[in-house]
């Protein structure tokens, strides 16, 4: 599902793609990596009155703590479902349609720039680093989180079954997942990294239909039932007590300030 490592991912579908799976994202994803949002909230100093624009905000979970805690939030996600879902969930921020290389807000509009399973979409990271400078302040932060490398993710052991059912190889890990990817993207782009650290982020299926759904998001109902079986017993190792699944995952997370 290629080099986010995370369902969703679909080979790297566009805007259009994604907002094909706006309701089942929002239902089997939304609020999965929340157990990374404190270190990143705290290391680029958001609270109460901070700006905040939250890149690939995806259907507004971020968006919705960030306002919870008194923050000025702002979104921007490529998928029109995605933005629409997160404006409607959060009619008191303001969220548009945009990607990380084209931000459609003026220089030096926020405090704080988030990024959250985002920046790997990006086409040129160098090219979304600098448009993520642009609408910061001077000595904003930035603060980024994505998957770790896929021997930390039991989420790649069901995705790689999956690939060898399609006699498919599975893509290596991508340089942002690794151990220091983050730190030196953002040091590459001039950026002062201040902080940094790794967040497990397990995610539970309470039966095998959620599984199957949250695992094959993006696939057709033919795709889904014919690689159900694959999904199901690929994740047996992971089965708990009383029925479902916990798939241990981690996410890797940087907070720089920008020069």
């Amino acid at each position: 599902m290629g080099d986010g490592g995370d369902p969703g991912d679909m080979d790297g579908g566009g805007g259009e793609r994604w907002s094909a799976v706006a309701a089942g994202w929002a239902e089997l994803w939304g609020s999965f990596a929340a157990p990374v949002w404190p270190s990143l909230l705290t290391a680029a100093q958001v609270g109460r009155g901070t700006r905040v624009l939250d890149v690939g905000c995806g259907t507004g979970e971020l968006i919705g703590h960030l306002v919870r805690a008194g923050v000025v939030a702002a979104g921007v996600d490529p998928a029109p479902a995605m933005a629409r879902t997160a404006g409607e969930r959060n009619p008191g921020a303001t969220v548009r349609d945009g990607d990380v290389e084209h931000l459609p807000f003026e220089d030096g509009t926020f405090d704080a720039v988030l990024a959250v399973n985002a920046l790997q979409f990006a086409d040129d990271v160098d090219d979304a680093l600098a448009e993520v400078a642009r609408v910061l302040v001077p000595g904003g932060r930035v603060g980024i989180a994505s998957w770790a490398e896929g021997a930390r993710n039991d989420l790649d052991v069901v995705e790689r079954a999956v690939a060898e059912a399609y006699e498919e190889d599975v893509p290596p890990d991508g340089p942002l997942r690794a151990a220091g990817g983050l730190e030196s993207a953002l040091v590459g782009a001039g950026f002062d990294v201040v902080g940094s650290g790794i967040a497990d982020v397990p995610w539970s299926a309470p039966d095998d239909d959620r599984l199957v759904r949250g695992v094959l998001l993006g696939e057709d109902e033919g795709t889904t039932a014919e690689l159900a079986p694959v999904v199901v017993a690929a994740a047996s190792p992971f089965r708990v007590p009383g029925g479902g699944y916990r798939l241990a995952n981690a996410f890797r997370w940087a907070v720089a300030v920008a020069p």
